[in-house]
Protein backbone atom coordinates (compact mmCIF):
# COMPACT_ATOMS: atom_id res chain seq x y z
CA UNK A 1 0.00 0.00 0.00
CA UNK A 2 1.07 3.47 -0.65
CA UNK A 3 0.64 5.89 1.80
CA UNK A 4 -0.07 9.13 1.42
CA UNK A 5 2.72 11.70 1.64
CA UNK A 6 1.14 14.72 4.08
CA UNK A 7 3.38 18.17 4.45
CA UNK A 8 2.12 18.83 7.97
CA UNK A 9 -0.01 17.27 10.84
CA UNK A 10 -3.08 19.41 10.40
CA UNK A 11 -2.82 17.90 7.13
CA UNK A 12 -2.13 14.24 8.24
CA UNK A 13 -5.13 14.67 10.95
CA UNK A 14 -7.46 15.44 8.35
CA UNK A 15 -7.42 11.98 6.40
CA UNK A 16 -8.34 10.22 9.67
CA UNK A 17 -11.58 9.23 10.12
CA UNK A 18 -13.93 9.86 13.47
CA UNK A 19 -13.07 8.45 16.70
CA UNK A 20 -9.44 7.47 15.01
CA UNK A 21 -9.19 11.15 14.41
CA UNK A 22 -10.15 11.86 17.96
CA UNK A 23 -7.86 9.62 19.30
CA UNK A 24 -4.66 10.78 17.42
CA UNK A 25 -5.66 14.05 18.48
CA UNK A 26 -5.82 12.98 22.39
CA UNK A 27 -2.58 11.88 21.99
CA UNK A 28 -1.07 15.12 19.51
CA UNK A 29 -2.27 16.99 23.02
CA UNK A 30 -0.64 14.53 25.44
CA UNK A 31 2.69 15.27 24.22
CA UNK A 32 2.20 19.09 23.22
CA UNK A 33 1.55 18.97 26.70
CA UNK A 34 4.68 16.74 28.21
CA UNK A 35 6.94 18.69 25.61
CA UNK A 36 5.55 21.97 25.17
CA UNK A 37 8.57 23.76 23.49
CA UNK A 38 8.46 21.41 20.92
CA UNK A 39 8.03 21.53 17.65
CA UNK A 40 5.70 19.59 15.60
CA UNK A 41 6.75 18.27 12.59
CA UNK A 42 6.17 15.32 9.78
CA UNK A 43 9.27 12.73 10.01
CA UNK A 44 9.18 9.24 8.38
CA UNK A 45 5.76 10.13 6.72
CA UNK A 46 4.44 10.26 10.41
CA UNK A 47 3.66 13.28 13.01
CA UNK A 48 6.30 13.49 15.50
CA UNK A 49 7.63 16.75 18.60
CA UNK A 50 11.02 17.66 17.68
CA UNK A 51 13.13 19.57 20.36
CA UNK A 52 16.59 19.59 19.59
CA UNK A 53 16.43 16.13 18.31
CA UNK A 54 12.88 13.89 17.76
CA UNK A 55 11.50 13.28 20.75
CA UNK A 56 8.78 10.96 19.47
CA UNK A 57 6.71 9.87 16.77
CA UNK A 58 3.08 8.53 16.45
CA UNK A 59 0.73 7.43 13.84
CA UNK A 60 -2.60 5.60 12.58
CA UNK A 61 -2.18 2.07 11.01
CA UNK A 62 -4.98 -0.19 9.60
CA UNK A 63 -5.27 -2.38 13.12
CA UNK A 64 -3.39 0.01 15.45
CA UNK A 65 -1.91 2.69 16.72
CA UNK A 66 2.08 3.02 16.52
CA UNK A 67 4.16 5.09 19.29
CA UNK A 68 7.60 5.23 18.57
CA UNK A 69 9.83 6.82 21.29
CA UNK A 70 12.83 5.40 20.12
CA UNK A 71 14.59 1.91 21.35
CA UNK A 72 15.26 3.98 24.83
CA UNK A 73 11.48 5.44 25.31
CA UNK A 74 10.71 1.35 24.88
CA UNK A 75 13.04 -0.45 27.31
CA UNK A 76 13.14 2.52 29.81
CA UNK A 77 9.03 1.41 30.65
CA UNK A 78 9.45 -2.35 29.64
CA UNK A 79 7.45 -3.25 33.03
CA UNK A 80 4.91 -0.85 31.75
CA UNK A 81 4.67 -2.29 28.84
CA UNK A 82 3.44 -5.19 29.68
CA UNK A 83 0.17 -6.15 27.67
CA UNK A 84 0.81 -4.34 24.76
CA UNK A 85 2.94 -5.57 21.28
CA UNK A 86 6.24 -3.93 21.42
CA UNK A 87 9.48 -3.97 19.37
CA UNK A 88 12.89 -2.17 19.67
CA UNK A 89 11.42 1.16 19.27
CA UNK A 90 7.90 0.44 18.70
CA UNK A 91 5.19 0.21 20.88
CA UNK A 92 1.68 -0.94 19.07
CA UNK A 93 -2.07 -0.28 20.57
CA UNK A 94 -5.23 -2.01 19.43
CA UNK A 95 -7.42 0.55 18.13
CA UNK A 96 -10.19 -1.42 20.25
CA UNK A 97 -7.48 -0.61 23.40
CA UNK A 98 -7.55 2.14 26.25
CA UNK A 99 -5.03 4.40 25.22
CA UNK A 100 -2.59 5.09 27.76
CA UNK A 101 -2.09 8.80 27.66
CA UNK A 102 -0.79 8.85 30.71
CA UNK A 103 2.06 6.30 29.84
CA UNK A 104 2.62 8.13 26.66
CA UNK A 105 3.72 11.90 28.60
CA UNK A 106 5.74 9.59 30.97
CA UNK A 107 7.59 8.54 28.00
CA UNK A 108 8.15 11.70 26.35
CA UNK A 109 9.14 13.43 30.04
CA UNK A 110 11.98 10.48 29.73
CA UNK A 111 12.67 11.70 26.46
CA UNK A 112 13.43 15.05 27.23
CA UNK A 113 15.61 14.16 30.27
CA UNK A 114 17.62 12.18 28.15
CA UNK A 115 18.28 14.53 25.20
CA UNK A 116 18.96 16.87 28.13
CA UNK A 117 15.72 18.99 27.98
CA UNK A 118 13.62 18.25 30.59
Amino acid sequence: MIMPSHTNVDEYMSGLQGDRRAVMEGIRATIRQAAPLARERMSYGMPSFWQGSTLIWYAAAKNHIGIYPTASGVSAFAGRLRGYDVSKGTIRIPWDQKVPYDLIADIVAFRLRELGDG
